[in-house]
């Protein structure tokens, strides 16, 4: 029997991905849940696994094209004992055509149909590169780049002379080029680009700065670390103090766990704590949700989790989804002060950074501290300055007098 491998649903909001690596071949057998391709979204990179054991029987789009949720890439001969391919796409004679070989209709994939019937084109009339003549995204866009050259310049109106551009105002051809790499961006960094300059955009964004000690929690970390891991199987890290001091903070003050819609503010009576995490494909902003609800150790547990999952590129859609706060640690990379950007449509994220022991004045006494700044940054059409200081500030009292953490004071 054979199989259809297609796109699965890849979550809110998200229609298309890019086949990003096949790790089988046409005629490879392939185990029950083996990985048989990767595709990557503008969130995620999500692997598909094989519905039963057989062999891959072919691969109908191959790495890099664009597809839809339902596309079919490929098939799959179930059973162990299923008849492999009798060669593979690259052994097999290419036919000559001069137009595809195939119904037009029956074999272009939704992201391929929809350029085409966007820009008026004939199928007919489009050579395919793929497989049996299958036309791909790049074929499309060929011809749409040769009709662009083809097509007659308009008649240029009468305008007054230009001077002539000395030889050296010309911009030539950097010398450099040689030793450059072009690479293009992928599905993720083009998505988090684009979410970064849509919060500069269309936010008021503002960032208000504070400084924490961080003895107390630094104390107690060392004090309890060897019984807290070997209780809970995790280890206690400073996170889950700056978490637990942040639903403190956003329940004091609901406009920073708020956002903008339209003309309406959505107050959001729920906790759930993006954790910004630097993946292997870029920054990720894994959730925890409910964290009001979740003691030390679940926080621990859920953020080392969550950070294994981003190192393996195995986050889900709901992993990313739905965070109402965002707290960001450039101090893990050596960071002592940054103004972070807002993950929108959040109107909050807090900066962590470096903890440097700096000369610090105690009771008229000067000692030397391990300091912390925070940074943040907030949305001023939402939160005003006074909100935004109160809160930095019972973020600061609750890190320097944890026993409040615990008392829910």
């Amino acid at each position: 029997m054979t199989l259809n491998i297609t796109v699965p649903e890849l979550g809110e909001s998200v229609t298309e991905a890019t086949v990003a690596k096949w790790f089988k071949a046409p005629g490879d057998v392939v185990a029950l849940d083996e990985p048989l391709v990767e595709l990557e979204t503008d969130k995620i990179a999500l692997e598909i696994n094989a519905a039963s054991a057989g062999v891959l029987a072919e691969i109908l789009v191959p790495e890099g094209e664009d597809v839809e949720v339902g596309t079919v890439l490929g098939h799959l001969n179930e059973g162990e004992g299923a008849a492999a391919p009798s060669s593979t796409p690259s052994e097999m004679p290419r036919p000559e055509i001069t137009q595809p070989a195939v119904d037009d209709a029956a074999v272009l994939s939704p992201a391929v149909r929809k350029l085409i019937e966007e820009n008026g084109l004939d199928p007919s009339a489009i050579i395919g590169s793929g497989r049996d003549g299958r036309i791909l995204k790049g074929d499309v866009l060929g011809l749409l780049q040769e009709l662009i050259t083809e097509a007659p310049a308009p008649t240029p109106k009468p305008t007054a002379p230009v001077a002539p551009v000395a030889p050296s105002e010309a911009s030539p051809k950097s010398p450099e080029a040689a030793r450059e790499e072009r690479l293009p961006m992928s599905r993720l960094r083009q998505r988090v680009a684009e979410r970064l300059k849509i919060a500069q955009d269309t936010a008021a964004m503002l960032t208000t700065f504070n400084e924490v000690d961080m003895t107390k929690v630094m104390a107690a970390r060392s004090k309890y670390r060897d019984a807290f891991e070997q209780k809970h199987g995790v280890r206690l890290g400073f996170m889950s103090f700056f978490v637990k001091a942040v639903v403190t903070a956003l329940q004091e003050i609901p406009s920073v766990n708020a956002e903008i819609d339209g003309t309406d503010i959505v107050y959001k009576k729920y906790y759930h704590i993006g954790v910004a995490v630097s993946a292997p494909q870029g920054l990720v902003v894994p959730v925890l949700r409910d964290a009001d609800q979740l003691g030390f150790a679940e926080i621990e547990k859920n953020i080392t989790g969550l950070g294994t999952k981003a190192r393996d590129g195995k986050l889900s859609i709901a992993d990313l989804s739905g965070g109402t706060f965002t707290i960001s640690n450039g101090g893990t990379f050596g960071s002592l002060m940054s103004t972070p950007i807002l993950n929108p449509p959040q109107s909050g994220i807090l900066g962590m950074h470096k903890i440097q022991e700096r000369p610090i004045a105690v009771d008229g006494q000067m000692e030397i501290r391990p300091m912390m700044y925070l940074a943040l940054s907030y949305d001023h059409r939402l939160i005003d300055g006074r909100e935004a200081v109160t809160f930095l500030v019972r973020i600061k009292e609750c890190i320097e007098d944890p026993e409040r953490l615990l008392l829910d004071l």
